[in-house]
Order: structure tokens, then sequence, then C-alpha cells
């Protein structure tokens, strides 16, 4: 149901600019970041690598909730869907 994308850990890839580091020469510097949503506009928090597994676990117990809303509002409107349905027999019986 919902539009935005979820948050995950991507890694990015990037030089420093100091001309003698291995970066120049086309071996990127790699951090993790979390990568989020916010108003629709995408955001990025680098993390260190012992806020990996932390933030991994984090993303884990999101999704879980997320899925469960999910199904909850799924459940609501079949609910809203199945009260109409009734409503509109009823309604052609008179």
């Amino acid at each position: 149901m919902s539009a935005s994308t979820p948050p995950g850990i991507v890694t990015l890839r990037r030089r420093c600019g100091k001309q003698s580091c291995r970066c120049v020469e086309g071996d990127p510097h790699e951090t993790p970041a979390l990568s989020y949503s916010v108003e629709g506009r995408t955001k990025m928090l680098t993390l260190s690598e012992a806020e990996v597994e932390e933030v991994k676990k984090a993303l884990g117990r999101y999704e879980a909730a997320r899925g469960e809303l999910e199904a909850r509002a799924l459940a609501g409107i079949e609910t809203l869907r199945s009260r109409r349905q009734r409503s509109e027999a009823g309604a052609r019986r008179r």
C-alpha cells in the first residue's frame, strides 16, 4: 500500500580526493549507510561497521511491524467492502 521506499542498508562508494590514495586508481572507499525516506526525499546516514548489525536487526523489526500494519489495513478494507456489499444487498431487497 505504501508508495515510499522502505529503509535499507546501502554501500556508498566514493573517492576521498587525496592524490596519493588508492581511490584515484578506481578502487573507491566503501562506507555502509542507512537509506531512508522523509517527506518523499531520500536521506542517507553513514554507519560505522559496529552499527551495521544493530541497524540490520532494527530494519528486521521495522519490516515485521510494517507487514503487520499492512495486514491490519487490508483486513479493515475487506471488512468495509463486506459491510458495503451487505448494505447494498439489503437496499436492493426493499
